[in-house]
């Protein structure tokens, strides 16, 4: 989880090979399976106990989904962000915090991917693909929030090593990973505070110095580690800077984040969707007033209302993944997409515990995991407060608003 945002131009990216839809549509249809097989019968209980399922991630690696987006000749899979949201929405539906696992993961693999050496690209890829190593991201400080300029976790460079001092906050996979992109202050003499920032790719190896905090006990999205981790005088290979670059950490920490958007926006949609497919089924089974409550006007007006915005939302999202395969940069368009889809899912999940009347308020019936799932999504990977303020500047920088 991540709440931060972009104040700086980036390099855009190569455009992506369009997965042939009879391909997208044999894996998506895949991960429908196995997420009405495997995950929505488990999801309660790991929910109300707080457990990691790994049970279902390693299912999730047979099934490749820690490769998603990365190249075929490092053992990934090599799909589209277009077949990326798909897969993202289809697990939202069953447990959105399975994805959860996968979204900092991909955003190792993805700044890897596009940033990477050819040594590091050799060295992590391949075992990031088959998840014999989990990733995350480890951008977020206590004091800083959304506010990356005032990052504080230090990098010095001593010989052939960095070391390392600071904190991050609300790290995704922080007990469970052991690979994490580190992004940390090289230049604290830069007049602009986030151009003196590095992205570094570390490892759990034992290396004195790299503690993980408490796990943090959140509202809804359970079942995944969110923690803490300190680094107290944590020496770093010089190699393990990515790209081997100082000081350009920022711009490829953020362009992962584009994607990271379009992966929170398609859990929106899924979480919303599963919200509409039960309440879909009460409606139907429900009776008040000597009929099913889906035949009265109030409930139809609730449910048309809900379909539509989940639609528009997904169709957002779409739009944005499909850029981004162009290789288009897609910060107004992801953060329209993550803005959008957010908020209506919080809207969603409680007309549908609305909808469910009293039963909507117990652990009963699912409505309330999405209820408390939901305000993920407009806190993380960016606050919504945030979102709103990239979407304007982008369009204040645009041609056709100039006077």
């Amino acid at each position: 989880m991540t709440t931060t945002a972009r104040t700086s131009p980036v390099a855009q990216t190569p455009p992506v090979t369009q997965t042939p839809i009879e391909a997208r549509n044999q894996i998506v249809n895949m991960v429908r399976d196995f997420v009405r097989r495997e995950v929505e019968p488990a999801a309660a209980e790991h929910d109300a106990n707080d457990t990691v399922p790994y049970d279902l991630i390693d299912q999730m690696k047979e099934l490749g989904l820690f490769g998603i987006n990365v190249p075929e000749e490092y053992g990934g899979m090599g799909l589209d962000y277009t077949t990326f949201a798909m897969i993202f929405e289809e697990i939202s539906k069953g447990y959105m915090t399975l994805t959860g696992t996968l979204g900092t993961h991909h955003i190792l693999t993805y700044v890897l991917t596009h940033y990477g050496t050819p040594e590091q690209r050799a060295r992590f890829l391949p075992r990031l693909a088959s998840g014999q190593i989990r990733g995350g991201l480890a951008l977020t400080e206590p004091g800083g929030g959304s506010d990356v300029g005032a990052l504080q976790t230090r990098a010095v460079k001593d010989g052939e090593e960095y070391v390392v001092n600071g904190s991050k906050m609300f790290i995704t996979n922080a007990e469970s990973g052991d690979a994490f992109c580190l992004l940390a202050r090289t230049d604290p003499d830069s007049s602009i505070k986030h151009r003196g920032l590095s992205a570094f790719v570390i490892e759990k190896d034992g290396t004195p110095g790299f503690k993980v905090g408490r796990h943090l006990d959140k509202l809804g999205y359970r079942g995944l580690d969110t923690c803490e981790l300190f680094f107290e005088d944590y020496r770093i290979p010089a190699e393990n800077l990515i790209g081997g670059a100082e000081n350009v950490g920022f711009g490829q920490v953020m362009s992962g984040l584009e994607t990271g958007r379009i992966n929170v926006g398609a859990r929106a949609v899924g979480v919303a969707q599963a919200a509409l497919d039960a309440s879909m089924r009460y409606v139907q089974q429900r009776e008040s007033f000597g009929q099913p409550i889906g035949q009265h006007q109030a409930i139809q007006l609730k449910i048309a209302d809900m379909a539509t915005k989940i639609q528009a939302a997904r169709l957002l999202v779409y739009d944005a993944a499909a850029k981004k395969d162009s290789g288009e940069r897609i910060d107004l368009e992801s953060g329209m997409a993550k803005l959008f889809a957010s908020e209506m899912c919080g809207e969603v999940s409680m007309e549908a515990m609305r909808i469910h009347g009293g039963y909507g308020y117990t652990k009963d019936f699912p409505v309330e995991r999405y209820y408390r799932d939901a305000p993920l999504m407009i806190i993380g990977e960016g606050t919504n407060e945030i979102m709103r303020l990239v979407i304007a500047r982008q369009l204040l920088r645009r041609p056709e608003y100039q006077l």
